[in-house]
C-alpha cells in the first residue's frame, strides 16, 4: 500500500455520470484521430494465443503470462495475452498492408503480476497500433514525426474534453520534447530512472525518452524491453543507441510523470539476432514468429500500445485508475482511496 499517492484535499471534478460519458467520447474521439493521423485501419485481436509460438509479448521477461488448457486441442495452453507486440507484425504480412499505412486494435490483457497502485491494474486495454515501414524510414527522423503525430491527437482529445467539460482545465504542453535514456543519466547521474523521468517530465511537462532497453554508460538499463519486437540496439544519428522510446507527461494531479505510450521501430533481422544475443534468448530463433522474421517474410514496421484508461485517466484528471475502469483491488486500498477521495469503480 505504500506506494498509493493520496494527492491532497483530492476530488473528481467529474461525477460517475460524466465519467462515464466522458470516457465514451475520449475513446471513440482518439481512436479515430489515431486512425487519421497514422492511416490505420481496424482489425479485431486476440485476447489469448497459443503458447510457445513466440507470439506473446513477454514484456520485461519476468511477469507469468495466465494460461489455461484447451479441451478440444488436447489440452494445449493458451496464453492471454501481454500485449500484442509481435501479433500485429504477424498481421501486416497476413493482410499485406502496404508501406505507410498500418492497423490498429482494442488490446485487453490480464496482468497478474501487476504491482497495483494509482497508474497499475491487473486489467490492461490499449491501443495496439502497427504500420509497415520502408527501410529508409528506419531511423530517429521517422519516429521522431510520428510521436510527434500521436501527440498532436492527445493534444485535439484534451481540448475536446475540457471544451464538453469546462470545470476541466488544459495543462499539456503544445510541443513534446526528445530525450535519450543515457542524456538522463548525464543530467541526474544521482537518480533512479524513475526520478530522471519526473525531473525531465516536470522541466518539460511532455517528453520522450529514447534509447530503453540496452545497457547505459552507468551500466545499467533505463527500463526493461523485450528483446524481439522494439529496436533498442541500432546507432541512431543522434549518437546514441536505439530507435524505441516512452511517451511520457507530468500529470500535475498525482505530481509525478505518467506514462502513456511505449513505441518504436521494430527489430529487423539484424538488430534481433543482436538483441537475442545480448538477452541470452537466441533459443526463441527456433519460434514461429521469429523464424518468420529471419526468413524474412515479415515486413519492417513501427508499432506500440496507448493506454486507453490512462489516457482517461489524465484526461478527465482523476487521481486512480481505479475510477476509470473496473478491477479487482486490495480491500485496504480501496478503504485508503475511499478516504481520500477516490471511489474506485
Amino acid at each position: 500500500m505504500s506506494k498509493l499517492i493520496k494527492p491532497k484535499n483530492y476530488k473528481a471534478l467529474l461525477d460517475l455520470k460524466q465519467t462515464e460519458q466522458g470516457i465514451k467520447l475520449i475513446k471513440e474521439f482518439f481512436q479515430q484521430n489515431l486512425s487519421t493521423e497514422l492511416r490505420l485501419r481496424r482489425v479485431t485481436a486476440p485476447l489469448f494465443v497459443l503458447q510457445g509460438l513466440g507470439i506473446n509479448d513477454d514484456l520485461n521477461g519476468v511477469e507469468r503470462a495466465v494460461t489455461f488448457p484447451i479441451k478440444d486441442l488436447g489440452d494445449k495452453k493458451a496464453e492471454v495475452v501481454h500485449s500484442l507486440a509481435k501479433w500485429k507484425r504477424l498481421t501486416l504480412a497476413d493482410y499485406n498492408i502496404e508501406p505507410g499505412y498500418g492497423i490498429y486494435t482494442d488490446m485487453n490483457a490480464i496482468r497478474a503480476d501487476e504491482e497495483l497502485d494509482n497508474l497499475h491494474s491487473l486489467y490492461v486495454d490499449q491501443w495496439d497500433w502497427e504500420a509497415v515501414i520502408s527501410k529508409e524510414n528506419r531511423n530517429i527522423e521517422f519516429l521522431k514525426t510520428v510521436v510527434r503525430r500521436i501527440y498532436s491527437a492527445i493534444l485535439r482529445t484534451e481540448f475536446l474534453t475540457c471544451e464538453t467539460y469546462p470545470q476541466l482545465k488544459p495543462f499539456l504542453p503544445q510541443d513534446i520534447h526528445f530525450v535519450h535514456a543515457e542524456e538522463l543519466v548525464q543530467m541526474y547521474p544521482n537518480l533512479t530512472p524513475k526520478e530522471r523521468e519526473d525531473e525531465i517530465c516536470k522541466k518539460y511537462g511532455a517528453v520522450f525518452v529514447m534509447g530503453i532497453g540496452g545497457k547505459l554508460s552507468d551500466g545499467k538499463k533505463h527500463d526493461g524491453r523485450a528483446p524481439d519486437y522494439d529496436d533498442w540496439t541500432t546507432p541512431n544519428t543522434d549518437g546514441f543507441l536505439g530507435l524505441n522510446g516512452d511517451i511520457l507527461i507530468w500529470y500535475p494531479v498525482l505530481e509525478r510523470s505518467f506514462e502513456l505510450s511505449s513505441m518504436g521501430i521494430r527489430v529487423d533481422k539484424e538488430s534481433l539476432l543482436t538483441q537475442l544475443e545480448i538477452e541470452g534468448k537466441t533459443e526463441r530463433k527456433e519460434l514461429y514468429f521469429h523464424k518468420r522474421l529471419l526468413e524474412g517474410s515479415l515486413p519492417l514496421s513501427i508499432g506500440g500500445g496507448i493506454g486507453q484508461s490512462r489516457l482517461c485517466m489524465v484526461m478527465l484528471q482523476k487521481a486512480h485508475i481505479g475510477e476509470i475502469q473496473a478491477s479487482i483491488w486490495p480491500d485496504e486500498q480501496r478503504k485508503e482511496c475511499r478516504e481520500a477521495g477516490m471511489n474506485l469503480i
